[in-house]
C-alpha cells in the first residue's frame, strides 16, 4: 500500500523542522568551543591537571550524556502525546539553560569556590536534556514525508546541523574578538535564538502525529522498547552500523583540535575556523550533494559511497599525521590534512541520512518516536566514547596515526554489516 501524499501542513513542517534545528544547533554551536576557556577561569586555583582534565571532560560529555539517556523517553512521549508539545517543551527549556548559562558565565571568579562550575554543568546537563528532543524531530521528518522521500527529507536536519555547526563557531569567534570581557554574551545570544525558535513552532508547528497514535503504553525508562528495537533484525543491524559510523566519526572530529596544535602549531583561533570548516563541508555535502544524487540512487548504494569516502578520509588522515612533523612537508600536509577531512565529512554526510532513513522506513510507523530515539540514544553514547577514545590513543604514541587507523577498521566493520542488509524490493 502506498503512502498517502504529503499534506500542505506536513510540508510547512520541514521547513520549521529545519529552522528549529538551525537555529538549536546554532546556539549549541556558539556555546561548544567555549567551554574549555571558562573552565580555565572558573575552577578553583590549586587543582591538580588531572581534576582540571576530569571536569572540562565532564563539561564536554553532559550533554551528550543526557541525550543517550533522553532522546528514547522524548521519542516515546512524542507517540503518544504528539510531536508539537515535546518540540516545544525542548525549545522552552533551551532558552531558560541557555540564559542560565549566560548568567553562570558572568559571575565572579573572586569567590574560588566550586559554584559556577557547579551551574555550567547543571546548565549543560540542563540543555542536554531538552537538545534530545533532535530524535522528535526526525519523526516528524518520518510523518511527513513518503517511504521513496525519506532520505531526502533526513538529509534536512544534516543540513540544518551544518549550517548551524558553521556559524555557531564563527559567531562564538567574532564575540571573543569584540567582547572578550564579556563571558555571558555567548549563552545569551544562544537562548535568544532559542526564543525564536520558539516562538516560530508556537506559531506554525502544526502536528504530524498520524491518528491512533502508538497503542502500546511503556513506562519511561522501558528496557522492553529498547531489547525489541535491537532484535528486530534489520532494525538493530542498522542502529549498530549508525553507532559504528558516528564512533569513527566522533574518534576522528574529537582530536582535530589536538592536530591542529600539535602537528600544525596553531592556536586556539584556528580552532574555530576549523570547526567551521567542518561544518561548510557537511552543508555543501548534506543541502546540495546528497539531495541530488539520493533521486537516482537507493540508501544503500549512498551508504556504500559514504563509508568509502570516509575510509579514504580518515586513512589520509593517518598518513598526514605520519608525515607532518616533517619541516619541509609543514604546508603540504595541511593542505593534505583539510582534503583528507573534507572526504571523512563528505563521506558522513552521505551515511548518517541514509542510515537514519532506513532505520525509518523499516519501522512500526506507531513506533516512529521511540525507535528514532533509541538511535540517536546510541548516536550520543557514541559522542561520548568516539573523542575519549581518539583522545587516548592521539596520545599513547608520537605519530599520532592510531585514532584514524582505528576509525578506518570501524568503517570497514560497517561495510560487512552492510553487506546482510537486503534491498527494498522493487
Amino acid at each position: 500500500m502506498q503512502d498517502p501524499p504529503v499534506a500542505k501542513s506536513n510540508k510547512a513542517a520541514l521547513i520549521i523542522i529545519f529552522l528549529v534545528v538551525f537555529i538549536d544547533l546554532l546556539g549549541f554551536g556558539i556555546v561548544l568551543p567555549l567551554l574549555p576557556r571558562y573552565a580555565d577561569k572558573f575552577i578553583p586555583a590549586g587543582q591538580s591537571n588531572l581534576v582540571i582534565g576530569l571536569v572540562i571532560g565532564l563539561l564536554m560529555s553532559s550533554f551528550s550524556a543526557m541525550q543517550f539517556i533522553f532522546a528514547p523517553i522524548w521519542g516515546r512521549l512524542s507517540d503518544r502525546i504528539g510531536r508539537r508539545p515535546v518540540l516545544i517543551v525542548g525549545l522552552v527549556g533551551s532558552v531558560v539553560f541557555y540564559g542560565l548559562f549566560g548568567l553562570a558565565s558572568e559571575m565572579p571568579t573572586q569567590s574560588q569556590g566550586w559554584l559556577p562550575i557547579l551551574l555550567i554543568m547543571g546548565t549543560r546537563i540542563g540543555a542536554g536534556i531538552c537538545g534530545a528532543t533532535i530524535s522528535t524531530a526526525a519523526a516528524v521528518i518520518a510523518d511527513s514525508t513518503p517511504k521513496e522521500k525519506r532520505a531526502h527529507g533526513m538529509a534536512l536536519i544534516g543540513a540544518a546541523f551544518g549550517i548551524g555547526f558553521t556559524f555557531g563557531p564563527l559567531i562564538a569567534y567574532g564575540g571573543m574578538k569584540l567582547f572578550p570581557n564579556q563571558m555571558g554574551g555567548p549563552g545569551y545570544l544562544a537562548a535568544a535564538l532559542s526564543l525564536i525558535a520558539l516562538l516560530y513552532a508556537i506559531r506554525k508547528m502544526p502536528e504530524t502525529l498520524p491518528p491512533g497514535g502508538n497503542p502500546i503504553k511503556r513506562s519511561w525508562l522501558d528496557m522492553n522498547g529498547l531489547f525489541d528495537t535491537l532484535k528486530t533484525p534489520t532494525v538493530g543491524l542498522l542502529v549498530f552500523a549508525f553507532f559504528l559510523t558516528i564512533f569513527a566519526f566522533a574518534n576522528f572530529e574529537g582530536t582535530l583540535s589536538l592536530m591542529n596544535e600539535k602537528l600544525f602549531q596553531r592556536g586556539d583561533d584556528a580552532n574555530y575556523l576549523i570547526f567551521a570548516y567542518v561544518g561548510f563541508i557537511l552543508v555543501i555535502a548534506q543541502g546540495y550533494f546528497f539531495r541530488k544524487y539520493v533521486k537516482k540512487y537507493t540508501e544503500l548504494k549512498l551508504m556504500r559511497f559514504g563509508i568509502l569516502m570516509m575510509f579514504v578520509g580518515l586513512a589520509n588522515l593517518a598518513g598526514v599525521a605520519a608525515l607532518a612533523f616533517e619541516p619541509q612537508m609543514a604546508d603540504f600536509c595541511f593542505g593534505w590534512f583539510l582534503f583528507s577531512m573534507a572526504c571523512a565529512v563528505f563521506g558522513f554526510a552521505f551515511l548518517n541520512p541514509s542510515l537514519n532513513a532506513l532505520i525509518s522506513k523499516r519501522s512500526d510507523p506507531h513506533r516512529q518516536g521511540e525507535i528514532l530515539g533509541i538511535n540517536q540514544s546510541f548516536s550520543a553514547l557514541a559522542r561520548i566514547l568516539g573523542p575519549t577514545v581518539g583522545m587516548v590513543l592521539f596520545s599513547v604514541e608520537s605519530t599520532h596515526v592510531l585514532p584514524y587507523i582505528f576509525g578506518a577498521i570501524l568503517l570497514l566493520i560497517v561495510l560487512v554489516l552492510m553487506m546482510r542488509i537486503e534491498p527494498d524490493p522493487v
